[in-house]
């Protein structure tokens, strides 16, 4: 017998190579099959919210629609009674049956035969008519009373409200008003818009006309610093400077000019330093301002613009969370609990929370050690309580509140130095870079370090970016300004899908700061290291 031949090794080698290469090729396709799912899984409940956003706005629009048409229908029914009640009138006194004479009653209707004669038939219609089904007011009818009104409360109540902020204060009335249309411009603030699928969709930019701006002296002494709109009253703002002052300023004539209603000395006690960084309370009736964390200073004021003594007006508070260096930024959060964040040199970024009583503000650190070097600026993200920071460290952090951990982190190839969400679309926010052509990049907040969009201009000062160059979005989220270096103000259309501004519009003699949007009039406002504010009318 021949004896029994073992089987090559080699052979089972191979065959576990097969085995090997086909368990692989199986894992491949499946990460790739479960990647695929979560992609889909996160595509069906995006779309899953947008048929909730646009059936909750069809529920609010349907309930606008039946509020006029009932609105509408009150105003007929009140017209026909009124006409009814006096045609049963007039027919009482013309019509008189005198029972039992035959010539009493031949005179009378020959005297009704005549007064019919003598006026047209009256038709009266009926008493409760039907709700019209489809009731459409012309838009333009709508906006010229709309623009009566304004201009009827406006002339009835500027007399006396200019009075009062004269004497350098906002008048309890006013605040009580002011809180009311808060609460309103708030609800309508928190109207999502998707935005993010329009930008870079044209090859052409959309331009903006405007007239020759007008300037007025900003009546500072040295360079201005912060210029920001009062959430509320369109007619206000404030402008603040080196010298320390804090200016309140009211529009005139539509844009056409501004006077001054107060000044008011805000700087520190000790230190005797400018506020840094200012930020309107979300009623409008004060101001929040930043200093500095060196020397023991005090660290936050709040400027009350009701008080009438300019030396009561600036409160400090008591809190000094920030352990060193300049406190860069504070903004108040879009949130419903009233509360504000800075973000300071000292990589620390802090939240300030009311208690109860007057000025009172617990702050609590968010983190002190995920930026290396100084956070230049904070924001609220308004869908989830989620607090953006970027620093010079080139880092954007989000931190979510509710987790307490960073939520977002993403590094860039240059130092960040303010970020601003998006008024409409609230996944996108803007990030200022210090790269030149590149100083403004869009970032979409579900992509995770992604960057949608970049975009600039070609400093023709050959000074290096500016920290205190800064940005403001279009009401309608479109659109976005920034100062420079030199004397233009730029202006860049999300849409367009080139790099470069969509249009630059000279504005001052020196370096702008910044320009903001006003929020109901077509304008934008400007301030400039030449000391001047500058209006430019948009057409």
């Amino acid at each position: 017998m021949k004896p029994m031949l073992k089987k090559p090794k080699v052979e089972t080698d191979s065959e576990t190579g097969v085995e090997e290469k086909e368990g692989d090729s199986h894992r491949d396709e499946e990460e790739a099959l479960v990647a695929l799912i979560e992609h889909r899984t996160k595509e069906v409940e995006h779309l899953h919210q947008r048929i909730t956003y646009y059936k909750s706005q069809l529920e609010q629009a349907e309930k606008r629609l039946h509020d006029s048409q009932s609105k509408l229908a009150r105003l007929r029914s009140q017209d026909n009674i009124r006409g009814s009640k006096k045609l049963m009138d007039n027919c009482v006194t013309e019509v008189k049956v005198v029972h039992g004479s035959t010539s009493s009653i031949q005179i009378d209707q020959d005297h009704s035969r005549t007064r019919t004669q003598s006026r047209p038939q009256l038709l009266i219609p009926a008493v409760n008519p039907q709700v019209a089904e489809h009731v459409k007011l012309p838009e333009f009818n709508m906006k010229v009373l709309a623009d009566n009104e304004n201009q009827a409360t406006a002339s009835f109540s500027t007399q006396s409200k200019s009075l009062e902020k004269i004497k350098g204060g906002i008048s309890k009335q006013e605040v009580v008003e002011l809180q009311d249309k808060g609460t309103k411009r708030k609800s309508e603030q928190k109207e999502f818009k998707e935005l993010i699928p329009l930008i870079r969709s044209s090859s052409s930019p959309c331009i903006i006309r405007y007239r020759p701006g007008s300037h007025v002296s900003s009546q500072h002494k040295r360079k201005l610093r912060s210029l920001a709109l009062n959430p509320i009253n369109g007619e206000l703002f404030i402008t603040s400077a080196l010298d320390g002052v804090v200016n309140l300023w009211q529009i005139q004539a539509k844009g056409s000019s501004a006077s001054l209603l107060s000044s008011t000395d805000c700087v520190s006690p000790k230190q005797r330093r400018w506020p840094e960084d200012i930020t309107w309370h979300p009623q409008g009736s004060s101001l929040f301002s930043a200093y500095s964390a060196d020397g023991g200073d005090c660290q936050i004021s709040i400027l009350n613009l009701n008080k009438s003594e300019e030396r009561k007006r600036v409160t400090f508070l008591e809190e000094k969370p920030h352990l060193k260096g300049i406190i860069n930024s504070i903004v108040f959060m879009p949130w419903v609990d009233l509360c504000f964040a800075t973000g300071g040199s000292d990589h620390a970024v802090i939240l300030w929370n009311e208690k109860t009583g007057e000025n009172l503000w617990k702050p609590k650190a968010l983190h002190r050690n995920l930026h290396s070097s100084a956070v230049m600026g904070v924001a609220g993200m308004q869908q989830k309580q989620i607090v953006m920071s970027v620093g010079a460290d080139k880092r954007i952090i989000g931190f979510d509140l509710l987790a307490g951990r960073a939520d977002f982190k993403h590094q860039i190839e240059s130092k960040c130095m303010s970020v601003l969400p998006n008024p409409l679309d609230f996944n996108l926010f803007m990030v200022q870079t210090g790269a030149p052509e590149k100083q403004l990049r869009l970032f979409d907040i579900r992509l995770r370090q992604t960057e949608i969009h970049a975009f600039g201009w070609k400093q023709e000062n050959s000074e290096s970016q500016s920290a205190l160059i800064n940005q403001s979005w279009s009401p309608d989220g479109l659109y976005i300004t920034s100062g420079s270096a030199d004397p233009m103000i730029h202006i860049f259309d999300i849409r367009y899908n080139a790099q470069r501004p969509s249009q630059s519009i000279k504005a001052h003699q020196k370096r702008v700061f910044k320009a903001v949007w006003h929020h109901s009039i077509p304008l934008l406002i400007s301030i400039s290291s030449d000391l001047h504010i500058g209006l430019h009318k948009l057409a």
